[in-house]
């Protein structure tokens, strides 16, 4: 996620208080996305569509769990080029398209979708121009993670992948059921599925140029799944535009109701009702939500900041979770889910646990600071752990609001017993 990395570094400058720009920057994205909607169903003479957007788009709770993340960056992006290209704005698409690829390289497939259609539907010369400058604003980022990384790829992408083989764990295809069942006891979804499924029937009869989004949809559903990553919550936000999109022609194919046809006064009155009873039911879920944050978060930002404070800046940590103790700790980390060490992730086999995972990490890199939840890890507490580490912090879940125990180990490995006296 380079672009979203860099606007974060950036920003850090003008506010050091990093997660809260990274929510603003997404809540400003979500607030675009709306807007982008909006702007699409104007071009394309479908105005409730486009009052649907503006109203579940923002609020939709999976899009508003990834706050925080690259991902409403990356969805407004693409919303956007879209907009631009259904305008005719073919610099800005190109602009938009290279800004949405630097983000995450998967929107390639929005570009990808408008060149076909372009070619099988507008039929008009190639705006070679506009290609050129896609290519050359995405081209020196790639050569770049390519001398530097050694690979234009995201590491995360194998990891991914491993993960998914691994049979404890839950691909991407079949997750989509997971996901949805969480929404299940919200009256509020199936309305919004009822209205989607006819808005399918509203777009083939009446408003097809809706299709774009769709296909975009269903290609990113098509590309993950052959790709077979783990299941994570938000690989499945892109999925919702067009989701809202189809809820919104939904909306405007009641008005062909034969019994409402000659009722503009009900049927504006119906309509507005109807949209405000999904609008409040998408923000019960979100005040729910706001009253359950992630409890994991106090116990691994309090875990970061004593590593903080209590270990020398050189010192590497190994633990299953990275993100949120890497930040507040401010170390190199050792990831055993691989995301960040492909030796990691080549662990992951399918009949491999994240165990396996760990127990080889710490065999081969040695971290100077293990962290643990209490008793998920025996083989590595009992072998590893019990020879080479000793504790050196607990954090009992019930202080911070959490289901777990968590230990800090300072372990003495090869290279791990000189720091960890060091710092004594």
């Amino acid at each position: 996620t380079s672009l979203f990395t860099i606007l974060l570094a950036l920003g850090g400058s003008l506010w050091s208080d990093l997660p809260r720009l990274a929510i603003l920057l997404s809540a400003v994205s979500l607030g675009l996305g709306g807007l982008f909607l909006w702007e699409l169903a104007r071009a394309w003479k479908t105005p409730l569509a486009g009052w649907t957007g503006l109203l579940l788009y923002p609020t939709f709770p999976l899009l508003l769990i990834t706050l925080g993340s690259e991902m409403p960056l990356y969805l407004a992006f693409c919303l956007g080029t879209l907009v631009f290209y259904v305008r005719r704005r073919y610099h800005l698409t190109a602009a938009f398209a290279a800004l949405a690829i630097l983000t995450r390289p998967d929107s390639v497939l929005v570009p990808v979708i408008l060149a076909a259609h372009y070619l099988l539907a507008v039929r008009r010369p190639i705006p070679w121009s506009s290609i050129v400058l896609l290519v050359s604003l995405i081209l020196p980022w790639f050569i770049f993670a390519w001398i530097y990384f050694g690979s234009p790829l995201p590491a995360t992408l194998a990891a991914k992948q491993y993960q998914g083989a691994m049979a404890i764990s839950q691909r991407f295809a079949p997750g989509l059921l997971t996901i949805a069942q969480g929404y299940l006891n919200n009256w509020a979804y199936w309305f919004e599925g009822l209205l989607a499924a006819l808005g399918v029937f509203y777009m083939v009869q009446r408003a097809r140029p809706w299709a774009i989004v769709v296909m975009w949809a269903v290609l990113y559903f098509l590309a993950y799944s052959v790709l077979g990553v783990s299941r994570y919550f938000w690989y499945y936000a892109p999925l919702v535009p067009a989701f809202v999109a189809m809820a919104g022609l939904g909306v405007a194919s009641l008005k062909e109701l034969k019994s409402l046809s000659s009722r503009v006064t009900f049927f504006r009155t119906l309509t507005i009702v109807l949209l405000l009873l999904l609008a409040i039911g998408q923000l019960r879920d979100l005040w729910q939500l706001r009253q359950r944050p992630d409890d994991r978060f106090e116990v691994y930002r309090a875990i970061g900041e004593w590593l903080g404070s209590n270990s020398p800046s050189q010192a590497t940590v190994g633990t299953l979770e990275v993100g949120i103790i890497g930040y507040y700790a401010e170390r190199p980390m050792i990831d055993f889910a691989g995301l960040i060490q492909p030796g990691v992730a080549a662990q992951l086999t399918p009949n491999a646990t994240y165990e396996d995972a760990a127990l080889w990490a710490v065999a081969h890199y040695h971290p100077n600071y293990l962290v643990l939840h209490d008793k998920i890890f025996p083989r590595l507490e009992n072998g590893y752990v019990a020879q080479n580490c000793v504790p050196v912090r607990h954090f009992p879940g019930k202080l911070y609001g959490y289901s777990m125990d968590m230990s800090v180990y300072a372990c003495s490995g090869p290279r791990s017993m000189l720091v960890f006296q060091q710092n004594l």
